[in-house]
């Protein structure tokens, strides 16, 4: 009887092989599967690693960021994706956003709205849920710490403002960036967040702690009060 199975990555020609490309030919030679094959290491009965990773990124439609918002439970839909694996595909998504962020920043200085949303992106930039953070900002804008406020579902969140002046006063912070994602792409500020501004804006200039900025981010850009005049 034939055997239909489709045949391992081991009897593939050598520099077929992701691992082995990645040496011969450097990382830059392999597409997002290829990598993706190599973190899953095996398929399934019907797919070599690669077929499996491949159809996994036509699934989120060859987008790594949509890649990234799937979960542990998401991930073990896939045939030959067990919790080991989908734990491995979370980590190396996550140490992508942190590198990213780490790398948004010139010694964390923030010299204008676009710097702060390059740091927050990864961090905020493609949840399926509304997140508010702050930055703490010294005299030479360099940031001091960041903190996640409140956490919300698609329609909003919620913030004590009193907990956010007494971790300003408590980092010596000089100045403060506000920010929050909009988990549909809007970038329109919504009444809330208008409200919100002010809230902030008046009760830190209280404690002579000037807000700079508030953003809105998303995956694929950003709206800044300040820069709209409306700071």
């Amino acid at each position: 009887m034939l055997n239909y199975e489709k045949p391992g990555i081991k009897s593939w020609a050598v520099e077929d092989r992701p691992r082995e490309k990645l040496i011969s030919r450097g990382i830059s030679a392999l597409t997002d599967g290829e990598l993706i094959a190599i973190l899953i290491s095996s398929g399934n009965s019907k797919e070599s690693a690669v077929d499996l990773s491949r159809r996994i990124m036509e699934t989120v439609h060859h987008n790594l960021h949509e890649l990234g918002k799937l979960n542990c439970d998401e991930l073990k839909r896939f045939r030959g994706i067990g919790k080991a694996k989908a734990v491995t595909l979370i980590a190396a998504m996550e140490l992508g956003r942190r590198r990213n962020q780490s790398e948004a920043l010139d010694n964390d200085q923030v010299k204008g709205s676009k710097d702060a949303a390059n740091y927050l992106r990864p961090e905020i930039g493609d949840l399926s849920h509304e997140e508010f953070w702050v930055l703490f900002l010294n005299r030479q804008n360099k940031i001091l710490d960041k903190q996640k406020l409140s956490q919300g579902g698609m329609t909003g969140t919620v913030i004590d403002v009193r907990l956010v002046l007494k971790l300003a006063l408590e980092k010596h912070a000089t100045s403060l960036i506000f920010a929050h994602n909009h988990p549909s792409g809007n970038l329109e500020p919504s009444d809330a967040d208008r409200k919100i501004t002010r809230q902030l804006k008046e009760a830190a200039a209280l404690m002579e702690i000037p807000v700079i900025d508030h953003l809105i981010v998303t995956q694929s850009g950003y709206f800044s009060f300040a820069d709209e005049g409306m700071l």
